[in-house]
């Protein structure tokens, strides 16, 4: 089993150009199976749940390759409607294909998916607004076994309880090609939700109101190819932001989107650090202790602070100065990080949803395990700032989201390598 070692107490300096958005490239890895034709991805990120959506798209007959971080996706011969259970319990946002299935082929079988273990993430909403598109719904030994039985969605107005980026995903496509206007109130308003539909109106969707809470989707009959190129990862650039202000240095990240990363930066700002910004470049030196954050740190859907970089954060003001308070608002379980970020001496106090953390004089390095997929980086942040070295198990869940992870903090001087 692969594990990282990292022997913290050294600045981190350079320039780093920011990987594809994961959380961009999945959807829209998904939504290139409607296409009838070949779609061409680039700055598609290299990481084992961009496999894992290839290996889906292989199985229900798509022809899939990657060269480089570009990715070619031939959905002419799709010939399965089925999904299976191992392919859907390789990663968690996997409930994505279900939207795509139904808009291309009018019909699917698929499973509860896997991935980190944040807790339960309901698909109801998923479910009830496919229903009021016309999808019958049914469960069979586990399976989720979904059909229209005319072939074809029809459009509807659909009001979320609550704005899930899944959710909103799946409704998207299902429905620029179901018969009629959808109308998605409170819908999510997520950078990567801009980006799947850019990537759908490439393809001849007629979709508008993304970014806002309300997108009006006009179905049509038949999507065609394109050629588009992912977003930036905003949450990559969070965790290299967070890594050089633990540790100390400067950084610039290049090919960065600077007003999606704006939730972020305007909290890390108030740490001390200085931070410019230029067109697609954060610039971040960090030269003394970082300071705590004052306000009571809200994770919220867009444009909220977001939840994906609420780890990396916290695992930087561990040693800060004073104390900073987390109230984490989207999942159940996304404080399973601190138990390793206090191994490493962190002093961190979790009461439900509110963490407080009490910025410490030093972390020291130690062995630890990662959880899921963000609470690994954070710790590989913390080991960073920390004294010693820390070694990292279980770093499959670091890879699910972070592209050669120690290439690029040893590209910036660190000392981390993985064994």
């Amino acid at each position: 089993m692969q594990k990282l070692v990292v022997t913290g107490g050294k600045p981190l300096r350079g320039e780093l150009s920011v990987q594809g958005s994961k959380n961009s490239a999945l959807p829209i890895m998904a939504a290139s199976l409607m296409c009838g034709g070949e779609c061409r991805l680039h700055r598609c990120p290299k990481l084992t749940d961009i496999y894992a959506a290839s290996r889906i798209l292989n199985c229900v007959g798509c022809r899939c390759t990657f060269s480089g971080n570009s990715a070619a996706v031939d959905s002419r011969s799709i010939d399965r409607t089925e999904i299976p259970e191992e392919l859907m319990r390789e990663m968690r946002s996997s409930i994505i294909f279900m939207g795509a299935m139904l808009g291309t082929a009018g019909e699917c079988t698929v499973s509860v998916p896997g991935g980190c273990e944040l807790g339960p993430r309901p698909i109801d909403m998923h479910l009830a607004a496919l229903k009021r598109m016309g999808v019958d719904i049914s469960e069979l030994s586990g399976r989720i076994v979904c059909r229209i039985p005319s072939g074809r969605a029809h459009g509807a107005k659909i009001s979320l309880a609550f704005p899930s980026v899944g959710a909103t995903e799946n409704i998207i496509l299902c429905a620029v090609t179901a018969d009629g206007e959808t109308v998605i109130n409170n819908a999510a308003r997520e950078p990567e939700i801009c980006d799947l539909c850019g990537f759908l109106r490439a393809c001849g969707a007629r979709i508008t109101g993304d970014g806002e809470s309300r997108i009006v989707v006009k179905g049509k009959a038949k999507l065609h190819g394109c050629e588009y190129t992912i977003m930036p990862d905003r949450i990559a650039a969070a965790t290299y932001l967070s890594m050089t202000a633990a540790a100390g240095g400067e950084i610039i990240l290049t090919n960065a989107c600077v007003p999606e990363t704006e939730p972020f930066l305007s909290v890390l700002e108030q740490t001390g650090c200085s931070i410019y910004t230029g067109e697609n470049k954060i610039y971040l030196h960090s030269g003394v202790r970082l300071r705590a954050v004052r306000e009571r740190i809200r994770t919220m859907p867009h444009p909220g602070f977001p939840t994906d970089a609420q780890a990396v954060l916290m695992a930087a003001l561990a040693a800060a100065d004073g104390t900073s308070i987390f109230e984490e608002n989207i999942f159940d379980c996304r404080y399973r990080h601190t138990d390793a970020l206090i191994k490493m001496g962190a002093d961190i106090q979790v009461l439900g949803k509110v963490a407080i953390v009490k910025g410490v004089r030093r972390l020291h390095g130690a062995n630890v395990e990662a959880t899921d997929l963000r609470g690994g980086a954070a710790m590989a942040v913390a080991a960073l700032a920390a004294e010693g070295t820390t070694q990292i198990t279980k770093i499959s869940h670091i890879d699910r989201g972070y592209e050669k992870i120690e290439e690029a903090v040893s590209a910036l001087g660190g000392d981390i390598r993985r064994a």
